[in-house]
């Protein structure tokens, strides 16, 4: 006996399920900013966030993210899962193509997951789906052309959202001439509305329209939703430089700046014929600490530096006033975002010198590990360290490279160190990036036994209510154990042409060119309205529009 996932059935009465070919013709080419090339062509191998943020045009998985961040189809048309849990069919969708023509059947869906799960690709994600983890794919058979039964050793609530994870490369479907003859990775042949047309390593990548691809239909909806290619090249321009990249933008030499830092807001918002746009992300910044240092061990300590902590002076001036304070690791955008989750650390001075006196502290230099790549990273420090000084802390920063300061929050090697968790569509895997046994993995936070348990039981269901029961109590039990600050989400902002129409900024923080068009739009003037920063409602998702503001700090990440 199966049943049909409650929530697939809500997206496919929400939008057309049968596959829409494209009927427009595509025009003119966008130029996108970006700060470097990206790392290779080979989905969910080798990647970064510029990396994937090119390859989610090409490619496409049996299921991916919706604007909230769940997973619903996409390849597929429907999911179907056994009541233990254990075994998911996946019936796809008809009219499918690659890039060379052919049509998408089960039998490359199989060949695909076989090649993620060989440990010679060396898929980053191998680990959630081979045992190493718990969860093991044991088999995937193809009954019928259209249909795909994957078969589980355990009950996976977190399947799909594990499947549509990014940095997976979304489990891409792929034709299996995308590789050489010797299994080597040659060149990507997927399904989305764009393909690889020209990459010419540290200058530019270009796509192109592909004209016979199938939309899922509907409307727009993360990457789940409907796509049309507008125009028929998509450029992006690998400029190292942050000033170079502003001055490209000021020329109109390129459509699209992301990642905008504070303290280009002031300049870019005085031009014509461009608009900030904003959305909050689903990640945050956060101050951690090494719990198994002699100093930081203790609880009094990490409580009274929290204390300290005016994170919402952190978050107006580190984030521009685009960032929301939270010392909640659920992001504030996320759906999980409950009342309880709202609950944070009370700042108060005389509080954290009372905690501070009560500790072992005893006036002992602790140094903060900052970096200068990321300002908001930076700027954080700085504030972390002023009223640190105030409650009686002493602390030095020491600032790297990111690459250091990346390899240092790997081992653990650090007491503090300024950090920013990137965007997670679910909770559990945000708590899992920063929960677990430090004996099995150094670069985690949090080892508290209590709340490794709660969270294994968060992965184990898929119960809405009993899953919010349980973040909520890991809520609470992080804010008594104190393993780390998190200070605030920080925001996605993003400059864009304003002839383009389209382009929407969301919380994972990656450009989507699909349903973005250039629309005849006469530039006007910025009109004289002071920025106090943004305050957008979480839950509703709204993105404000930062045309004609003015800000004084630095850039969120």
């Amino acid at each position: 006996m199966r049943s049909r996932l409650p929530f697939l059935l809500a997206f496919f009465l929400l939008a057309a399920v049968r596959t829409q070919a494209q009927d427009v013709t595509p025009e003119g080419t966008i130029v996108v900013a970006m700060n470097s090339d990206i790392r290779t062509t080979n989905p969910g191998v080798n990647r970064d966030g510029n990396t994937d943020s090119v390859m989610m045009h090409i490619v496409e998985g049996l299921v991916a993210y919706r604007e909230d961040g769940a997973p619903a189809p996409l390849l597929a048309q429907s999911i179907d899962v056994a009541d233990d849990g254990k075994t998911y069919t996946f019936h796809l969708r008809e009219g499918i193509k690659f890039h060379n023509g052919a049509a998408l059947t089960a039998d490359d869906v199989i060949w695909s997951w076989r090649r993620y799960l060989d440990p010679k690709t060396m898929w980053t994600c191998l680990a959630d789906f081979d045992g190493s983890r718990g969860l093991k794919i044991e088999s995937i058979d193809a009954p019928d052309p259209r249909t795909v039964v994957f078969r589980l050793n355990r009950a996976a609530p977190l399947l799909l959202t594990q499947m549509a994870a990014l940095h997976c490369g979304a489990s891409a479907i792929v034709h299996r001439d995308s590789v050489n003859a010797d299994g080597s990775w040659k060149s990507p042949i997927g399904t989305g509305p764009y393909r690889l047309d020209t990459w010419r390593r540290g200058e530019y990548i270009e796509l192109a329209a592909f004209a016979d691809y199938a939309s899922r239909g509907g409307p727009p909806d993360g990457y789940a939703g409907g796509k049309i290619a507008y125009a028929q090249k998509l450029r992006w321009l690998f400029i190292r430089d942050d000033a170079a990249r502003r001055v490209a933008l000021i020329k109109g030499q390129i459509d699209v700046l992301p990642i905008v830092q504070v303290s280009e807001f002031a300049q870019i918002k005085k031009l014509p014929q461009v608009v900030l746009k904003s959305a909050p992300l689903l990640g945050v910044n956060a101050l951690l600490m090494q719990t198994r240092d002699p100093i930081l061990a203790d609880a009094k300590f990490r409580l009274a530096l929290a204390t300290a902590l005016d994170t919402h002076a952190i978050a107006e001036i580190a984030s521009g006033g685009t960032g929301v304070a939270s010392a909640s690791i659920v992001p504030v955008s996320s759906p999980y975002f409950s009342a309880a989750q709202k609950k944070s650390y009370e700042f108060s001075l005389a509080r954290a010198k009372q905690l501070l006196a009560e500790s072992n502290y005893r006036g002992e230099k602790i140094k903060l590990v900052t970096n200068r790549r990321y300002p908001d990273m930076y700027d954080q420090s700085i504030m972390i360290q002023s009223m640190a000084r105030e409650a009686g802390i002493r602390i030095e920063l020491e600032v790297t490279e990111w690459a250091t300061a990346l390899e240092r929050y790997q081992s653990g090697n650090y007491q503090l160190i300024s950090f920013s968790y990137t965007s997670r569509s679910d909770p559990y895997l945000s708590y899992d990036a920063m929960l677990g046994d430090k004996n099995k993995s150094k670069r985690k936070v949090w080892d508290d036994p209590q709340a490794i348990e709660l969270l294994a039981a968060a992965g184990a269901t898929a119960d809405r209510g009993e899953r919010q029961t349980l973040f909520d109590k890991l809520h609470a039990l992080m804010l008594e154990d104190t393993p780390l600050v998190v200070l605030y989400c920080p925001a996605d902002v993003v400059a864009i042409k304003r002839d383009l129409d389209g382009f929407r900024p969301w919380g994972v923080a990656h450009e989507r060119l699909w349903n973005v068009r250039r629309i005849d739009r006469p530039a006007t003037a910025a009109a004289a309205v002071p920025f106090s920063g943004f305050r957008q409602d979480p839950v509703a998702g709204s993105t404000p529009d930062f045309r004609a503001r003015s800000v004084s700090g630095r850039k969120t990440k």
